[in-house]
């Protein structure tokens, strides 16, 4: 059973936590413990309905504002597949807590309230999910019902809307008329828009394809632990454990171990501590090679006929994420995968305006939510790719060195 990861995403009260909240209420994800609690919770006693927001709004601070102003994730399963549901904020000054949730993200579900059609807010969500490569939207347009479950209302959303996407470059597009609060369109297929051809919201998120998301073409491996057992049974074993990123690897396949650039064969291959002749991604595996090489964490095993950046200096994105403003010349750590080194930002060439995509000249200091355009120098050298290319090989984090807490979401060029 796979996984499918996805993040809600839209303006404040478009029903984001009431959608999570009725998947999870409709699909019998709910234990009677959580339902009790919830019914005591509800302040809308009266109108006998239960507030299905207050499964995914946690903080204090959110309930007593009625906003979502965290990520909230929240797990559930159905015999086809298993989900994780990220919740992001809404407001502008979250800007760093949607993107921390879409980083890893297979869908976005982008929540449109019929009532107030295409927005500032949905422009630059969806500018975001642009930015972060999201390979599936899901245009979720929500409280049908307070527009009489209106075509002509949801037929004129999806032409503007269809305008944004081609201009952002969004091509795996899909709507869905609904009402989080009725149930309309979310597990089951509404009785009060017969006209609505495609699937409800769940059938739709369970069937659809995420296999060809993943590069299998270009082979990345990094590793994450070197195995030397040293008993008198495995007195040679030297095995390198790790997640395939990208790719297929074979054994007998030439392979080049960066940054240094030796080069040696796969011998053998194990999954779970049984041998394969091949791995591909997103396995975890164990790789083992031919010739004794001085290899690390951090270091990437990738096909000998493979081109891959090697470089000391990395052009990138940065989303500033920390109430200190960024100073060029600051030194950090860089966390590449499982590669830490330490890094200095040079210079800063230019502000990304998330809500247009335009370039804007930097003045001050790099304030908290801000995405930027700026050079990094590493200490020793990274094996990476551009994240347009391979995202899960082109994304890093700068971490502060005294706080360790992490301070920007980084996107090499």
């Amino acid at each position: 059973m796979d996984l499918l990861r996805f993040i809600t995403a839209g303006s404040v009260d478009d029903g984001k936590s009431t959608l999570i909240g009725r998947l999870l209420y409709d699909s019998k994800n709910i234990l009677v413990d959580q339902l009790e609690q919830l019914e005591k919770q509800t302040k809308n006693k009266e109108a006998g309905a239960i507030d299905l927001a207050l499964l995914t709004d946690g903080l204090r601070a959110e309930r007593e504002q009625g906003i979502t102003i965290d990520v909230a994730y929240r797990y559930f399963t159905t015999p086809k597949r298993k989900f994780i549901i990220a919740d992001a904020p809404g407001h502008v000054q979250y800007t760093r807590n949607m993107i921390t949730g879409a980083s890893n993200a297979n869908l976005i579900i982008i929540l449109i309230d019929a009532r107030q059609g295409v927005v500032e807010q949905t422009r630059r969500h969806s500018i975001i999910a642009s930015l972060l490569k999201i390979p599936h939207v899901v245009v979720a347009i929500n409280k049908m019902d307070l527009v009489e479950f209106s075509r002509d209302v949801y037929n004129n959303i999806v032409i503007d809307y269809a305008k944004v996407a081609k201009q952002l470059g969004l091509n795996d597009v899909t709507y869905i008329p609904m009402s989080a609060l009725a149930g309309d369109n979310i597990v089951d297929k509404s009785e009060r828009m017969k006209w609505f051809e495609g699937k409800p919201l769940l059938q739709f998120l369970e069937g659809v394809e995420i296999d060809n998301d993943i590069n299998h073409t270009e082979s990345r491996f990094q590793v994450q632990l070197v195995i030397r057992p040293q008993t008198e049974e495995l007195h040679d074993y030297r095995g390198y454990a790790g997640k395939v990123i990208s790719g297929v690897y074979k054994k007998g396949d030439r392979v080049r171990i960066l940054p240094a650039g030796n080069e040696s064969v796969i011998s053998k291959l194990e999954i779970a501590g049984v041998e394969a002749e091949e791995v591909f991604a997103p396995q975890s595996v164990v790789i083992q090679l031919k010739d004794d090489i001085d290899i690390s964490r951090g270091d990437s095993i990738v096909k000998a006929d493979q081109n891959l950046q090697v470089s000391n200096e990395v052009e990138a994105l940065l989303c500033w994420m920390d109430e200190k403003p960024l100073q060029p010349g600051n030194k950090y750590y860089l966390q590449h995968g499982s590669r830490l080194v330490r890094a200095v930002v040079r210079n800063v060439e230019y502000k990304l305006d998330v809500n247009t995509l335009q370039q804007q000249p930097v003045e001050g200091p790099v304030k908290l939510n801000e995405v930027v355009k700026a050079t990094l120098k590493t200490a020793s050298p990274l094996a990476f790719d551009s994240y347009d290319k391979i995202a899960a090989n082109g994304s890093a984090v700068l971490i502060d060195e005294t706080s360790n807490s992490t301070v920007a979401a980084v996107l090499f060029k």
